[in-house]
């Protein structure tokens, strides 16, 4: 595992990377996946700040924390991270089954490819010679309906001006797939994570 570490007004420590390490193991097992992670440590104003990122297959997830002591602001990024990491590899296991299903009702429906002409069919007719053959489809169930719940979300909207990187970055923090905001000129811009697990951008007109 590769782990590229920056230190801004901090030099890191080799228990800090330790730290960092194990709990990038912890991440990798759950993704089953090998990646990349950059670890940014900064110190201002006695706040120390951890960022650490890592890029899957599907686009890059990030770990943001602050607090007053090092050690405590790199377990709560990597806290923030293993949670990203499990929503991941549900969405991408979810995505996998519903791929599943859909190449399995094709079948059903008379898409399937087979041409060998040995495939017993059903006919219908009084006799062998008057016998038409025809094609059985299988439907799958409807899904019920489920009902709409509504939660008012305060922490999907951004009450400041942001930059686009800035904004991507809040989103991971918040741990939010839908995140509101405006630019720095004042337009409206919606950030939504799609099943794959990209960032999509949506400017409001």
């Amino acid at each position: 595992m590769n782990v590229e570490y920056t230190g801004r007004h901090y030099d890191v420590t080799p228990a800090i990377r330790k730290e960092v390490e194990i709990g990038l193991a912890k991440i990798r097992k759950i993704l089953g996946d090998r990646f990349e992670a950059k670890v940014i440590l900064a110190v201002e104003k006695h706040r120390h700040k951890a960022e650490i990122t890592i890029s899957p297959r599907n686009g890059p997830l990030v770990g943001l924390a602050q607090a007053k002591d090092m050690s405590i602001a790199v377990n709560e990024a990597l806290d923030h991270l293993e949670k990203q990491a499990v929503k991941y590899k549900t969405r991408w296991e979810t995505k996998k089954r519903q791929a599943r299903k859909s190449e399995e009702v094709n079948k059903w429906n008379g898409h399937s490819t087979s041409a060998d002409p040995t495939d017993v069919q059903p006919t219908v007719g009084r006799t062998e010679k008057t016998a038409v053959p025809v094609m059985v489809h299988r439907y799958p169930a409807v899904a019920k309906t489920t009902e709409v719940h509504l939660v008012r979300s305060e922490d999907a909207v951004a009450m400041r001006p942001l930059t686009l990187e800035e904004a991507i970055k809040e989103a991971h923090f918040r741990d939010r797939d839908v995140f509101v905001f405006r630019d720095p000129k004042g337009k409206l811009m919606i950030l939504h994570r799609t099943r794959d697990g990209r960032m999509e951008l949506i400017e409001a007109p």
